[in-house]
């Protein structure tokens, strides 16, 4: 995002937004940048929200979903049903909640504009959403982790969006956020367009834990923007049991899924 001088008037008012003065940074903002839509950017009457044309093509993730990898049936089968998929090949994380389904349209769009286009300030409404969709995970949680960026794409990007998710999220749940507390200690090639033979590889010993104290014991929950193969995560939430932590879960904005 270029700072210009509208963009810096932005960001100065957002963050007065998140302090008492919501109301006044709220009103502030509308008048510097008017309320669009967050896809589209058609005009709003609010900010931070999705206009009907954008929501109605949203796949919103609700149950009845696998309990425990958080993908949508077509039918409801009953409380408590494990996918066919969770049960023949179960991951080492105990469950994944996901907003919507990732598929081109508003989802694909806030996801690239938020990574790609500098748009940092999507993380606030996205990670709103995580919350909701993440609730019954969140009550449950000492601690969020958010998927590293190695130092070197971190540095290119300037900023890892999993944990701007992270800490919008945990504005809305009393919740701590460990940025640091798992590394990737490993320069693995982007996932876009591999296999998931070739994204399991990938980021094989691509983790590590540096401070085992702030693992050990605990209760996790891995934070990513987009889950699709599920090799990231698995590969993160291995290295956390293995230092220690009590249980891991994954809460995601998005997810690639195959309704069953």
């Amino acid at each position: 995002m270029l700072l210009t001088s509208q963009n810096l008037c932005r960001l100065l008012v957002e963050d007065m937004s998140l302090l008492t003065f919501s109301g006044i940074g709220r009103a502030m903002l509308d008048l510097v940048y008017p309320p669009g839509c967050l896809a589209c950017r058609r005009g709003l009457s609010e900010t931070g929200a999705l206009c009907s044309t954008c929501w109605a093509q949203v796949r919103f993730i609700e149950r009845p979903f696998c309990e425990r990898l958080g993908t949508p049936f077509s039918h409801d089968l009953g409380i408590g049903i494990l996918s066919p998929e969770a049960i023949s090949d179960p991951p080492v994380y105990d469950r994944a909640r996901a907003v919507a389904s990732y598929e081109e349209g508003p989802i694909a769009s806030l996801v690239h504009r938020l990574k790609y286009a500098d748009h940092t300030e999507l993380a606030g409404p996205m990670g709103r959403w995580m919350a909701r969709a993440g609730a019954e995970l969140l009550s449950e949680a000492d601690a969020l982790i958010p998927i590293p960026l190695h130092r070197y794409r971190l540095f290119m990007r300037r900023f890892n969006q999993a944990a701007l998710l992270a800490k919008a999220i945990a504005r809305h749940h009393t919740i701590s956020v460990e940025t640091d507390g798992l590394i990737r200690r490993k320069r693995t090639r982007p996932q876009v367009g591999l296999s998931r033979a070739q994204r399991s590889a990938n980021v094989q010993a691509a983790f590590e834990v540096k401070d085992s104290l702030k693992i050990y014991g605990k209760r996790l929950i891995l934070i990513d923007d987009v889950l699709t193969s599920g090799a990231t995560v698995e590969a993160a939430a291995r290295t956390l049991l293995r230092a220690g932590a009590r249980s891991v879960d994954v809460l995601v904005f998005a997810r690639v899924v195959t309704q069953v």
